[in-house]
């Protein structure tokens, strides 16, 4: 798997809770995840916002993808 989402997302103690964020913005890998679940596409996130793009989306998914892999569900 690519990793350069690791270069794109970053954590800081301070912002946003410590959530995952772009590029030390204040935009959460969360919310941008919640646009494109909600049926929002790439194009339709850059446009609302310009500052981000399409490889900052890429970081993000590939963060959850990576967030996921190391997931361990129990099953009862």
């Amino acid at each position: 798997m690519n990793q350069s989402w690791r270069t794109l997302i970053t954590v800081e103690p301070g912002k946003r809770g410590g959530r995952p964020c772009i590029r030390g913005m204040r935009i959460t890998v969360y919310d941008v995840l919640s646009y494109l679940a909600a049926g929002m596409t790439t194009q339709e996130v850059l446009d609302d916002f310009p500052y981000l793009t399409a490889e900052d989306i890429r970081a993000c998914l590939a963060y959850a993808a990576e967030r996921e892999r190391g997931m361990l569900v129990a099953v009862a």
